[in-house]
């Protein structure tokens, strides 16, 4: 097994562990209404979810629209890429 995948497991068993644990109903009080027990199970879970998933937004890569490479080719006269100076061949060889 890979340390990426050992890692992952014995995080989500901690997780699976500190949740479990964590049952027992806590009033949890919204900014509009009453005062409501809920689980902290489900209190945690949730926040655990939701920071997975802005983690995920905010940590994946942008795509590119573009390429500086093509930006440049626009501006540059076309020629054949495939020849070589004397001096890179020598250098080369």
């Amino acid at each position: 097994m890979k340390a990426k995948t050992i890692f992952i497991i014995v995080v989500t068993a901690l997780l699976t562990t500190f949740l479990l644990i964590n049952r027992e109903a806590v009033p949890f009080d919204f900014i509009i209404g009453k005062e409501v027990y809920i689980s902290k199970l489900i209190v945690i879970g949730v926040c655990i979810l939701i920071g997975f998933i802005l983690g995920f937004i905010a940590g994946r890569p942008k795509k590119t629209l573009s390429s500086y490479d093509t930006e440049i080719e626009k501006h540059q006269p076309v020629e054949n890429k495939s020849t070589l100076s004397d001096e890179d061949r020598d250098y080369i060889s």
